[in-house]
């Protein structure tokens, strides 16, 4: 078994936090996409939508997709459960790991993909050129970000964590997104305390360093 990943990209870090919780090893392939490595002919066989991570399985079977990859540990390693334990926060903990992907990581990696100047004609992830950046894009995903930010405020007012009382892959997702927003300077606004206790107490976990 084999882990495909960048350590630089939020996603594999999302996948090494959740294997850093459950205290899982895996050895990992860096796969530098500063370079394009991850459109290699070797690479695009594992993945033909040119992303990382890529978990290959000892029988040549490639999982990508970071959620895709935790819930195969999360089947595999049931204990500690960061997907939840019965229907309720099973569902709990779905619905708060769909928003802060939906409402925080997507918009904030449209930003990105349509600010920095490395990106420049390729605008969406997997592919090497033919999309052109688009400034208004990157505009409204910083707004959309922003007010994800505002509601998590909100959610953390009234619990540790995003699902609750107890960590999940939501808070690694919410985490990991928070950390790439820093790198545009993106900071947790200094009203949003409930914010940044969370924030705070996700980066003491030692999990927060895979």
């Amino acid at each position: 078994m084999i882990l495909h990943d960048f350590p630089l990209a939020p996603n594999p870090r999302r996948v090494r936090m959740f294997l850093a919780e459950k205290r899982i090893m895996v050895p990992r392939v860096q796969v530098d996409i500063r370079d394009g490595a991850q459109f290699a002919e070797g690479f695009r066989r594992r993945n033909p939508w040119s992303t990382v991570p890529v978990l290959e399985l000892d029988d040549g079977c490639c999982i990508a997709e970071s959620v895709a990859i935790c819930r195969y540990f999360e089947e595999r390693h049931p204990e500690p459960s960061l997907f939840g334990r019965d229907a309720r926060e099973k569902a709990r903990i779905e619905m708060w790991n769909r928003r802060a992907e939906l409402d925080g990581y997507v918009p904030l990696a449209d930003a990105v993909r349509n600010r920095l100047a490395r990106f420049a004609d390729r605008a969406v992830a997997g592919l090497p050129s033919g999309f052109p950046q688009i400034p208004a894009v990157a505009v409204r995903g910083l707004e959309r970000y922003r007010l994800f930010l505002e509601r998590l405020d909100r959610r953390l007012a009234e619990r540790p964590f995003l699902a609750g009382e107890r960590f999940s892959i939501a808070d690694i997702t919410a985490f990991v997104t928070v950390e790439f927003a820093n790198r545009i300077d993106e900071r947790i606004p200094e009203g949003h305390r409930h914010l940044a206790r969370w924030y705070a107490a996700v980066a003491a976990r030692p999990s927060a360093a895979a």
